[in-house]
């Protein structure tokens, strides 16, 4: 947040942005403090996380359009059909001012199952040049009085319309968004929020017949209580997919106005892993950008292409979810586990994930550095529960692969509260995950998914 007397998000919760920090022999990562209600906690037992997604035919005739319209096929979605009105928007990163016709959809008001202190929104949609998509979250609380119109995105798979953002300075007196997380002030009070509804509004450049396409939007509530350790899990599986495995480290310096270049692209370099785990990956005029002496082009253009230009990285979830999404038939969402048993359920329907954990070095044996905050993408277990994990702060591609211990792992995922390198409590993720499917799942991973929630 950039409020008078508040320190930026960015640099509260590097733990978001997914930058591993390496470290020199005996020395641990920068410590940083979380904010109050900054972000997600881990889920205790009975599931604390409420998951809605619109995403069918009927879904989408369901909510209130002004100008949009649903559409019927393999993949049902919304689109314009007729513009609402027309509105100008200075984007605050070019400066640029352009005039832009809009429709707008609001989904009917969902009761949320856990009444949360957070809620993290996701989207998939496709938007051709001359169209971008803003999506807004407003809720009601548990005192009965309601949130304004918070903006969680403002959105386009490209940056040649304008530059994807989130946005800062949002808050009442009772909640705040940082970047891409709604959450209460001071959860101890006892207030949580409700019930929500989603907006989106579609922009499109004015006479133009071009229009996004939204094929899914939702969100995940969660109501985590905070905790330092962790019940241990039994293992239940030995499993291991085939993932391509991409470093992040051998991308240092490459076009550093994204997030300081490759050492901070845990978070883009894990999704551009599980995209072609699916089969896809960007084309040879996609790619046509990156200097040609670069290895792993892919991953610099995941990074250019997941690029948040308000908190400046490439670490907000949702824009990642709907990075992946932008591949034929891909699905992505932003979700919180509760265990590895929720992630072996995945695995043995052959869905890879992408998680977030933070950690000193000496807490995680063999990974060789510390880290406020760090993607890395589970792609298997061994015989004797152990994670295998392939992990982008790795001095190159082959060293992606690690094994990691089954409890320490669990232990620095799902925490909530965690000691720092100078003794202080800082945050931890409590179980954050992005999940990447096919459009078109089979029976097994439709099981799957909706065993840890996601429909």
């Amino acid at each position: 947040m950039t409020r008078p007397a508040e320190t930026s998000r960015r640099t509260l919760l590097a733990a978001a942005a997914g930058v591993a920090v390496a470290t020199t022999a005996g020395a641990s990562a920068p410590a940083v403090a979380a904010a109050p209600g900054a972000r997600p906690r881990h889920r205790g037992p009975g599931r604390p996380v409420d998951n809605r997604a619109w995403t069918s035919y009927t879904d989408w005739r369901g909510g209130t359009d002004a100008g949009t319209r649903a559409v019927s096929g393999r993949r049902p979605g919304l689109v314009i059909a007729k513009a609402a009105g027309r509105r100008d928007y200075t984007d605050p990163h070019t400066g640029a001012t352009a005039t832009w016709e809009y429709a707008t959809w609001t989904a009917p008001k969902h009761r949320l199952a856990v009444p949360s202190t957070e809620v993290i929104a996701s989207w998939n949609a496709h938007t051709p040049a001359g169209t971008w998509i803003q999506v807004e979250l407003s809720g009601t609380y548990s005192d009965g009085t309601d949130t304004p119109w918070y903006v969680m995105g403002r959105w386009a798979s490209g940056d040649q319309d304008i530059r994807r953002t989130s946005v800062d300075g949002q808050s009442d007196d009772k909640s705040s968004v940082w970047t891409d997380t709604f959450a209460i002030d001071n959860p101890a009070t006892g207030l949580r929020l409700v019930s929500y509804r989603l907006r989106l509004t579609l922009y499109r450049a004015p006479g133009s017949k071009a229009t996004p396409t939204v094929w899914r939007l939702g969100a995940m509530g969660s109501d985590i209580p905070d905790r330092f350790t962790v019940p241990a899990s039994v293992p239940g599986l030995a499993r291991e997919l085939t993932v391509p495995r991409y470093s992040q480290n051998i991308h240092a310096g490459q076009y550093p106005e994204y997030d300081n270049g490759g050492e901070a692209w845990c978070s883009p370099t894990s999704s551009q892993m599980i995209i072609e785990y699916w089969g896809r990956k960007p084309t040879a005029d996609d790619l046509a950008w990156v200097n040609p002496d670069y290895a792993d082009p892919q991953v610099c253009h995941a990074a250019r292409f997941t690029y948040d230009y308000q908190y400046e990285g490439c670490g907000n979830w949702p824009f990642n979810a709907a990075y992946a999404a932008t591949y034929k038939d891909l699905q992505g969402v932003v979700t919180r586990l509760g265990s590895l048993t929720d992630l072996e359920t995945l695995i043995a329907a052959g869905i890879p994930a992408i998680t977030s954990q933070s950690f000193l070095k000496e807490e995680l044996t063999g990974a060789g550095y510390g880290t406020s905050g760090h993607l890395m993408t589970v792609i298997g277990f061994t015989a004797d529960g152990d994670v295998i994990a392939n992990d982008p702060a790795s001095p190159n591609d082959p060293a992606v692969r690690r094994v990691y211990k089954r409890r320490e792992w669990e232990n620095i995922w799902l925490r909530t509260k965690r000691y720092n390198a100078s003794g202080k409590v800082s945050s931890g993720t409590g179980g954050v995950c992005y999940l990447y499917f096919p459009a078109q799942l089979t029976d097994r991973q439709r099981k799957a998914l909706a065993a840890v929630g996601i429909r």
